[in-house]
């Protein structure tokens, strides 16, 4: 049985799912994909992991790195799952390609090259927004593309990181 649950952050709602292992979403109203793998069977219940999630969300939203982590539970292919769990290594107000989370995913598979247009894809799909910072994926030109939650709200998420986006740039037509 998955539950959710309502954050008003200050860049917009918020939906959180959860089932009994750990976070299942964290989706922006509204954004692509959203509730994507919400089952169609779900309560409304605040259960405990909702507090956690959401101490975790005030603590990141006054502008502080939180010093502890939210149980996850990923639905996803194999090939997904193994570069979210990449993303939650890129260390907070930094970013990174989708390049070179192609080159850690080839590494670790001891394969000579990974396609990061399959990475992007994968980034694009990853339901727990924020936690798993896909935000801080760029293209490898300094493009700030392919954010599911839009690339204002991407922008948002990274100054208030304190990331140095000055060398960035918002494309003109965006993946997402």
């Amino acid at each position: 049985m998955q539950y959710i649950s309502h954050y008003r952050s200050p860049i917009g709602d918020i939906l959180l799912a959860a089932d009994a292992a750990g976070l299942t979403g964290l989706w922006f109203q509204g954004q692509t994909y959203f509730a994507r793998c919400l089952d169609r069977e779900h309560e409304e219940k605040e259960i405990p992991l909702f507090g956690q999630a959401k101490h975790w969300l005030d603590i990141y939203f006054s502008g502080r790195e939180p010093d502890f982590t939210v149980p996850l539970h990923f639905t996803g292919t194999d090939f997904q799952k193994e570069v979210w769990e990449i993303l939650r290594t890129v260390p907070y107000g930094q970013t990174t390609t989708y390049g070179e989370i192609a080159k850690q995913l080839a590494a670790r598979k001891g394969l000579s090259r990974m396609s990061a247009q399959a990475v992007g894809g994968a980034v694009g799909h990853n339901p727990i927004s924020i936690i798993v910072p896909c935000h801080r994926v760029v293209g490898a030109n300094g493009s700030l593309t392919g954010y599911a939650g839009g690339i204002d709200k991407k922008i948002k998420l990274l100054q208030l990181e304190q990331a140095d986006i000055s060398a960035f740039f918002v494309p003109k037509k965006s993946a997402l």
